[in-house]
């Protein structure tokens, strides 16, 4: 019996860290990667170019300008302000980044996906309504309204987004759980897309008519990241 329970415990920590190595970039094998675009002086180690370790210095793993709040003037009232593999190469293979978000009153950082990270977000300063909404068939929309020093997490591929309620500027500070985590702004893929796709998938998707599909495809669709 004790042998069948041991069993059991075993297969399911096995399942538990397997979901949680899936939930992130790949381990790295060594203890740095700084990504580097001229291989001249790297070596090539899981796939990648990576400087020589030799070369490594403090900077790498270095980035400054955080405290400084992103430019909200623009159609949806919020800045992205990432910190991923571009701007500190030192992250490369660590499966880790980071983001400050600022909003305007009523601004938002409008429904996306981030295809490669889950996210924990951080209030700073203001009140955010915030949610996310599960896969097909149940769509289940979670939201929370959220002030300052309050967490809220966004699951891996599924759609959110954060509205500031609040009648002052609000800050985010948030962790994703890849170097690269990407991001799709749901209006922008779908109504901006380069070439247009056609109205009439469009049309009978979103069931609206053909004008009105075609009017949101020649609108401006602004990126706040």
């Amino acid at each position: 019996m004790k042998k069948g329970v041991s069993f059991l415990v075993t297969v399911a920590l096995m399942a538990l860290a397997s979901s949680l190595a899936s939930a992130s970039d790949p381990s790295p094998l060594q203890d740095t990667c700084v990504a580097i675009a001229e291989p001249k002086n790297a070596v090539f180690v899981n796939g990648k170019f990576c400087k020589n370790p030799n070369l490594t210095k403090a900077e790498d793993f270095f980035y400054s300008g955080l405290d400084k709040p992103g430019n909200i003037s623009n159609p949806v009232g919020s800045a992205v302000t990432p910190v991923n593999v571009a701007q500190i190469p030192g992250l490369n293979t660590l499966g880790i980044s980071a983001v400050r978000i600022d909003y305007a009153p009523y601004g938002q950082n409008p429904p996306h996906t981030h295809p490669r990270a889950t996210e924990i977000l951080t209030v700073l300063e203001g009140t955010l309504l915030v949610g996310f909404v599960t896969s097909n068939p149940e769509n289940r929309l979670f939201t929370k309204v959220l002030n300052k020093g309050d967490v809220f997490v966004f699951p891996i591929g599924l759609i959110h987004f954060q509205f500031n309620i609040g009648h002052t500027n609000a800050v985010a500070i948030a962790g994703l759980s890849s170097q690269n985590p990407g991001v799709i702004t749901i209006a922008n893929a779908v109504f901006g897309s380069d070439p247009a796709i056609d109205p009439d998938v469009l049309s009978r998707a979103f069931q609206l008519d053909k004008n009105v599909v075609k009017n949101l495809q020649s609108r401006f669709w602004y990126d706040n990241n």
